[in-house]
């Protein structure tokens, strides 16, 4: 008797076991994912040395493991401004690092070479002053120094970035961390721009340059589509996230991209595993796209070329950036997700995940826009403003600095969410 009793305790604890496996997020699983892909190999999931690619390649190869009934690569091609050569900038003879000191705008041609430097004076603004100054001999072919917003928000400026105006291209100040403001280009301006750190630039009088770019012309990449069969074929809930990122600043330099966005991509993996073992009363598509922080071209392209009818999707969850530890959650809603968002507040008020979801404008800053813009539910999740946020673009979004408690309620409340909806 007590032998049977042992038996059906071992019996009775698989079945608690398993039932709590096949019910449950994976964290561990997530971690490894982040980790991978935040990783030197992939050189920050880029565009010209192939990480995006290579990456694209490795969640395949992951969707397949985890017991996805379909995986398919829908490729597509950009045209993309690149730095992965040379990367050099001297001040005043003062070398500096490329990723802290300074970065590049996207748009921005290479620049080589020595430049006289002219720095704006903000506080005292004056248009025809700087104009006036910068016809004097020892401001030819110079480097304007200003404060970012303060260049952004001047029209004065406009003029100065024309290809046949006299400097020689602009330094725009950006505390520190220094970020890579977007990913490459689509098109490259007549004017070198380079963002410096205050501190690095600060009474600068001459600086030194040595950088590359590469354009790239028809530079393929591909969207990799998951698919678990539920018991319906009619309908569907679509999870998205984006796997590229900024790629790198020269030769050596990658931004990892652990937060932007292996947190969102690594969630819609173990989202696939879960389903594939809990089968779901509709069709569930997984799309990692990329291409997104060139400026959401994967999806763009997605949506002009759907694997499944757009009026068929019940729901969309776009994920990015979700590695961070903010309280309360930032969400933004297409109009025709509304009414899911009012069930996501209920569901959050009985459970507790967060404090409150923050409900903002929606705006094209991530692959659910150009969905929302054909009327499909939507909502994105976004984490922001929590201990991570100010690693967003710069080389420090790493896997050391990343945080991972908002994966569990982020996952909880989809799949309550589905259960429910």
């Amino acid at each position: 008797m007590k032998k049977i009793l042992v038996v059906l305790l071992a019996v009775f604890a698989i079945g608690m076991f398993t039932e709590t496996s096949l019910n449950a997020q994976d964290l561990k699983h997530y971690k490894k994912i982040v980790k991978e892909l935040s990783s030197k190999k992939y050189q920050g999931r880029g565009y010209a040395k192939n990480g995006a690619n290579m990456a694209g390649d490795y969640l395949v190869e992951e969707f397949k493991k985890v017991g996805a009934d379909e995986v398919v690569r829908q490729p597509f091609k950009i045209d993309i401004n690149t730095f992965c050569g040379k990367m050099d900038m001297w001040a005043d003879g003062k070398k500096l690092t490329p990723g802290v000191d300074f970065s590049m705008r996207e748009y921005s041609p290479g620049v080589h070479g020595e430049f006289p430097v002219y720095h704006v004076d903000t506080l005292n603004f004056d248009a025809e002053k700087m104009y006036a100054d910068l016809a004097k001999p020892e401001y030819a072919n110079c480097m304007v120094v200003c404060d970012f917003w303060f260049m952004y928000t001047h029209e004065a400026f406009k003029p100065l970035h024309k290809k046949d105006s006299s400097v020689g291209g602009f330094i725009q100040t950006w505390t520190s961390p220094i970020k890579f403001y977007k990913a490459y280009g689509s098109r490259v301006m007549g004017k070198p721009v380079v963002w410096v750190t205050p501190e690095a630039i600060e009474g600068v009088k001459n600086v030194k340059f040595d950088i590359d770019n590469e354009w790239l012309q028809d530079y393929e990449l591909f969207n990799v589509i998951a698919k678990v069969n539920g018991k319906r074929h009619d309908s569907c809930y679509v999870f998205t996230a984006h796997y590229d990122h900024l790629g790198n600043l020269g030769e050596k330099v990658y931004y990892a991209g652990a937060n932007d966005n292996a947190s969102g991509t690594a969630t819609i993996v173990t989202l696939a595993e879960y389903y594939a073992q809990n089968k779901p009363e509709f069709d569930m598509y997984f799309i990692a796209f990329s291409g997104e922080d060139s400026g959401l071209n994967g999806s763009e392209f997605y949506v002009k070329n759907p694997t499944v009818s757009l009026k068929e999707i019940k729901y969309l969850f776009n994920i990015d950036m979700i590695g961070d530890n903010n309280p309360v959650q930032y969400c933004e809603i297409s109009d025709e997700g509304v009414r899911g968002f009012a069930l996501l507040e209920k569901i959050n008020g009985e459970k507790h995940y967060f404090e409150a979801l923050h409900r903002g404008e929606l705006a094209a800053n991530s692959d659910h826009y150009p969905f929302a813009e054909q009327k499909v539910p939507c909502i994105l999740f976004e984490n922001e403003n929590g201990d991570a946020f100010k690693y967003y673009h710069t080389i420090y979004d790493t896997y050391k600095n990343a945080i991972f408690v908002t994966y569990e309620p982020i996952f909880k409340i989809i799949t309550d969410f589905v259960e429910k909806y």
